[in-house]
């Protein structure tokens, strides 16, 4: 996982369900920094929160993860919902060429890319 700190990782699928398209304020990103914390956006709504990552396992976690209160589309918000419900369990984590791909517990997968430079969280 030291790979990913520090920088900002788009959704580009959640749960199995793509993000497709829409505006970029849209889309659910993370940003894990080097001290523990993760902040980013759920698509609607900023979030902030732990991470911590298990090396033998491959086991990624999130500690309490707060977000703001705005409301969103439909859409937006059940993909946040997803995001959300991502953050509250245990994933396992690996890294899928440039993608960073998080998978739970009922085997459902989660990608993130890379965001380019001007799109960070």
């Amino acid at each position: 996982m030291d790979e990913v700190v520090g920088g900002t990782w788009r959704f580009t699928e959640v749960a199995g369900v793509p993000v497709g398209e829409g505006p970029e304020r849209a889309h659910p990103a993370l940003t894990f920094s080097g001290d523990g914390q993760v902040y980013g956006t759920g698509g609607v709504n900023r979030l902030r929160g732990t991470w911590s990552f298990d090396r033998g396992t491959g086991t990624l976690s999130f500690g309490p993860v707060a977000a703001t209160k705005m409301a969103g589309t439909p859409e937006h918000t059940a993909r946040e919902r997803a995001v959300l419900d991502l953050l509250t369990h245990p994933v396992r984590a690996a890294r899928d060429g440039d993608a960073l791909v998080l998978t739970d517990g009922e085997g459902r997968v989660s990608r993130l890319l890379p965001a380019p430079a001007e799109d960070s969280v």
